[in-house]
């Protein structure tokens, strides 16, 4: 595997050339840039005792886009020379059409570098790596006879970026990503139930494949499994519920976050458009987007239109104070960019996109949250959900939650479903911990079809009101 750097300008396509041409492409729009890409990215899984996937993938190409009021004109190719980039000026200006814009200015420099350029995949030989996974599937079976089934990936990916602007400006930058993730299906007296860990960020392997933390992962989803193989039947009803630290903002980034992109609000799909300096949750609640956070699965130096990523508030005590922008959005509401202008890969446009969302942290003890539970759920794992942008209304399932009477925690339950909506949650909250924390690196999100790596994050929460989903009374 070559570890040469991505150099399209030496070797591909002349820079002075390719800077004619994308003035061509934006001369009498508002704005536009070319996006160069090259990317690899390698998936080892071992299922069941064997090796189940072994992938590599590498990909390059350039996206052209000229941009006028709300109109987007975008071309991409995977060959990266003159010829490729002539036609895809010829396409991107038909949306320029006969022109009238005026060139918005360009972003702002940084010096900041929030994570290291090194390639993961190149940390670690392809058999070490499968060695590895191997060890974990023994390591699981040999913590407890119940287990049945061990699932285990390693993945890594390397992406380098180049983003020229018609200006001449040129912004680089090469994000590393790596991540493991740990299945484990037991078994006892006929039933079967799972439990999953995973952990991952903008760093290298070396960390993830070091035994104490891989027989940590190993030993949470052990855990997860053997607490949901005890676990009975989920009650329905409306309910208190204390949303534990971390993983469970999956939930403030589905049913919240989407609804403060400023494309849905300029729009006036989300549930949040029109609300800007009003009071949308209860007091104390403070929510922020921050692309800035070092080695997080959501940071980015800059984003995919080369803004800065920024530390940017959406919700502050309770009061809705922003967006988060990309250029084209930020200039057609008036505002600035906020650095969330973010694609999947040069064959994507970009658009407003959430890097690290979380809500600060309170001052309330977490333990007292729960014992504030008069008849509730303390819900501490999510798995998958939906959420309904222009209502916020969302349904979210629980992959380990407990059922709680008069403060006690009692037994483990399961199929637990959360029921609500985003801008009634954000006003029933009653209770914000003091012990924030983020997720461990495993997040995705899906918008019009792209999917990139975010972050989440949220400390202990009671919220009041939301509908359980339950097979129980």
């Amino acid at each position: 595997m070559s570890a040469d750097p991505f150099l399209p300008f030496q070797t591909a396509l002349d820079r002075d050339t390719a800077t004619t041409l994308l003035r061509e492409a934006t001369s009498g729009a508002d704005d536009g840039e070319l996006f160069l890409e090259r990317r690899k990215s390698e998936v080892l899984s071992f299922d069941d005792g064997r090796l189940k996937t072994s992938s590599f993938n590498a990909s390059e190409g350039f996206g052209l886009r000229a941009v006028r009021g709300e109109t987007a004109g975008y071309a991409h190719s995977t060959t990266i020379d003159e010829n490729a980039l002539r036609r895809a000026v010829a396409t991107a200006r038909l949306a320029v059409g006969a022109g009238g814009g005026s060139l918005a200015a360009g972003p702002v420099g940084t010096n900041k570098k929030l994570y290291s350029d090194t390639d993961p995949m190149l940390q670690a030989t392809v058999p070490a790596k499968i060695d590895i996974l191997r060890e974990i599937d023994q390591f699981a079976r040999d913590l407890d006879n119940r287990v049945v089934q061990v699932s285990a990936t390693l993945a890594a990916s390397h992406q380098e970026v180049l983003i020229l602007r018609p200006e001449g400006t040129l912004v680089t930058d090469a994000r590393p990503m790596s991540r493991l993730n740990v299945s484990v299906i037991v078994e006892h007296n006929g039933k079967r139930e799972s439990g999953t860990s995973g952990s991952g960020g903008r760093a290298g392997l070396i960390g993830l494949i070091a035994a104490d933390h891989w027989q940590a992962a190993v030993r949470e989803a052990l855990r997860i499994a053997l607490v949901n193989l005890d676990a009975e039947p989920a009650p329905a009803g409306v309910m208190e519920v204390v949303l534990g630290p971390g993983w469970p903002g999956i939930l403030l980034h589905e049913a919240i976050g989407h609804g403060l992109e400023g494309d849905f609000n300029r729009k006036g799909s989300s549930a949040f458009a029109g609300l800007m300096g009003q009071q949308i949750a209860a007091k104390g609640v403070t929510v922020l987007d921050d692309g800035t956070i070092p080695d997080r699965r959501g940071s980015i130096t800059i984003d995919d239109e080369g803004t800065p990523s920024a530390k940017n508030v959406l919700i502050e005590d309770g009061i809705l104070v922003g967006y988060m922008q990309d250029r084209q959005n930020a200039r057609l509401m008036g505002v600035a960019p906020t650095g969330n202008g973010r694609r999947e890969s040069f064959a994507h446009a970009p658009m407003p996109r959430m890097t690290n969302t979380y809500m600060l942290a309170g001052d309330a003890d977490p333990a007292a949250l729960v014992a504030d539970l008069k008849d509730g759920i303390y819900a501490v794992g999510f798995g998958g959900g939906q959420v309904d942008i222009t209502n916020g209304k969302f349904v979210f399932s629980c992959t380990e939650a407990y059922r709680v009477k008069d403060g006690i925690v009692g037994g483990a339950v399961k199929g637990a479903t959360l029921i609500g909506d985003g801008a009634t949650s954000l006003k029933n909250i009653q209770g914000i911990g003091n012990d924030l924390e983020l997720d461990p690196g495993i997040g995705n999100c899906g918008k019009a079809g792209q999917w990139v790596p975010v972050g989440v994050g949220q400390p202990s929460l009671k919220i009041g009101g939301l509908t359980i989903g339950g097979a129980a009374g």
